[in-house]
């Protein structure tokens, strides 16, 4: 109770601080912490709390993306073709509650994440490693308790199991996921939630863990043990049980405070080590520079951002017009036709939204994966902003009536999103430009809305995003680019060259095969020609200058910033 007086008077007193005490980070948020259970954390919001309070098996080794080192695993063997995966558990491992870590505490939380495996969470792609199917018992009749419970065992040796249907180069990546940290079983069972048996595991299948006992009462293995949170602050301070080095700092306060300038004053007082900024604009033109502020730029993006062209619109969405190529309105197959899609490639200004959008700084893409991730093709063609040959594609459109009778598109943007609205403008702009006949009508629309309705394939034209789950290249190229993979819904695009290339990089461990058929699926998506490839933009971080131990050597854009690594002077 000493320990929480404490950190409760330290935040009342925090606004006036000339600076917060050596010994306490002070964060300030722009939105809610949405859960702290790992089983459900699919956010960056959730995740920059949980990655602090819990651990993986393994995690990334410095700044590597393809690098896996050992964290509450100490090795790991793999068998049986690349299907059965076996680790050794660290020794001595305490639970912030106080018990020692075993291997039961493992197997209870994967087969936790693969039993409840909600819409709310990221369990889906270890579902998919472990069951063969990304849906839980609920949805996929296949998905049995005997099929998770044979997925992930303790053997007689106390090693973790797990045994996959077929191979899966991503595994590993996988498991260093945040959503998939160790829980301990009878701590998590006491507060009320799934035992852990087969008893009661169909009431807990597709359950929302957002709000679950354990969010409330975290409990974890981490360097930071879980101390009060309300609607606007959470409170940690570091657990003197932890098996790793002791962190240098000794509480962390973390609040929400939604309006950027009371960020911005309290950062520049010193009142905040860390906020949520505005933008790179924003940022650049109002923090940077300042005196005690230390700004790390030019650090890896991991996002993919593209234009999506619906070569097969549903009517339902009102958006065709006459439903026709007579200049009133657009058909449905639209997009369908090649020439129609290069010709917006070609009438998009890349460089005029790395300029307008990203300040100068960002990158044309080759291919919708980030450029460090493995996998990535700089080889691979890009279209540039050519009006001379958008004009000569979309004479070809349609036999040419495109040309001739115009058309009339209606596209759907994220209300309140500059970025996205600027983009679309700067292709509506030049479009038209092309031709009298052409008209691009551009509505704002709640981002919630887009994407149920695009995902019902009724939006003509949304510019969308990914960022990753797991540093491996499947996440972005099978989410983009397979008929049935997430986005397919919102493209309709269909290659079978394509399917076949990402099965087949799905099927093998081989790095260099698998990089070979990702650029086999970019020089195809370059010809096809089913998105319109947005720069990616580079990131920066900013901080006070008297936080140290985060540098752009030891960034990893993978993982949260990790508090036990920072001191302040």
């Amino acid at each position: 109770m000493k320990k929480i007086a404490i950190l409760s008077t330290l935040l009342v007193a925090s606004v006036a601080f000339a600076a917060s005490p050596k010994d306490t980070l002070v964060i300030q948020r722009s939105a809610d912490i949405p859960t702290m259970d790992p089983g459900v954390t699919y956010d960056t919001a959730s995740s920059a709390v949980v990655d602090n309070m819990y651990e993986t098996l393994l995690t990334y080794s410095g700044s590597s993306l393809t690098k896996l080192e050992p964290l509450l695993a100490t090795k790991w063997a793999i068998s049986n073709g690349g299907k059965t995966y076996t680790f050794d558990l660290r020794k001595n491992v305490k639970f912030h509650s106080g018990a020692t870590m075993t291997c039961a505490d493992a197997e209870y939380t994967f087969e936790r994440n693969l039993v409840t495996n909600s819409a709310e969470s990221g369990n889906w792609f270890i579902a998919e490693s472990l069951t063969g199917s990304q849906s839980n018992a609920n949805d996929d009749k296949s998905i049995t308790w005997a099929k998770i419970d044979k997925a992930v065992e303790c053997n007689s040796r106390g090693q973790l199991v797990f045994t996959l249907p077929k191979v899966d180069p991503a595994f590993l990546a996988k498991l260093a996921y945040t959503g998939q940290a160790i829980i301990e079983k009878k701590y998590t069972a006491g507060l009320g939630e799934w035992s852990g048996t087969e008893s009661d595991w169909k009431t807990w299948v597709g359950k929302d863990l957002t709000g679950s006992n354990l969010s409330k009462k975290p409990n974890g293995t981490g360097p930071y043990k879980f101390v009060r949170a309300d609607a606007n602050t959470f409170l940690a301070t570091a657990f003197e049980g932890y098996w790793g080095k002791k962190p240098a700092i000794k509480n962390i306060i973390s609040q929400k405070v939604p309006e950027l300038a009371a960020r911005q004053q309290a950062f520049l007082r010193g009142d905040a080590d860390f906020i949520d900024g505005g933008g790179r604009s924003v940022d650049e033109a109002q923090i940077k520079g300042k005196p005690g502020v230390t700004w790390l730029d030019n650090l890896p993006n991991t996002t993919a951002n593209a234009i999506f062209m619906n070569e097969k619109i549903d009517p339902a969405g009102g958006l065709l017009g006459s439903g026709k190529l007579d200049g009133k309105g657009i058909p449905a197959n639209f997009f369908s036709d090649v020439n129609v899609r290069r010709g917006f490639s070609y009438a998009f200004n890349y460089q005029q939204y790395i300029q307008d959008v990203q300040k100068g700084k960002g990158k044309q893409r080759t291919m919708l994966l980030p450029d460090i991730f493995p996998g990535y093709d700089t080889k691979v063609k890009t279209y540039s902003y050519a009006p001379a040959q958008a004009t000569a594609y979309f004479k070809k459109a349609f036999g040419g009536q495109l040309w001739k009778n115009g058309f009339t598109l209606t596209a759907n943007y994220r209300a309140n999103s500059v970025p996205a609205q600027t983009a679309m403008e700067i292709l509506k702009r030049n479009v038209e430009a092309l031709n009298p006949k052409f008209k691009v009508n551009l509505q704002a629309k709640q981002w919630s809305e887009m994407l149920a309705s695009s995902k019902k394939g009724q939006e003509a034209m949304i510019l969308i995003g990914w960022a990753p789950d797991y540093a491996d290249p499947d996440n972005f190229m099978y989410t983009f680019y397979a008929s049935d993979g997430y986005y397919s819904p919102r493209a309709n695009w269909k290659d079978a060259s394509v399917d076949k290339w990402l099965n087949q990089a799905r099927s093998t461990v081989n790095t260099a095969q698998r990089n070979r058929l990702y650029s086999l699926v970019g020089n195809r998506a370059y010809e096809q020609a089913p998105f319109i490839l947005v720069p990616g933009g580079i990131d920066y971080l900013f901080f006070r200058s008297n936080v140290k131990g985060l540098t752009t050597q030891n960034y990893n854009p993978m993982l949260s910033i990790k508090w036990a690594d920072l001191s302040k002077s």
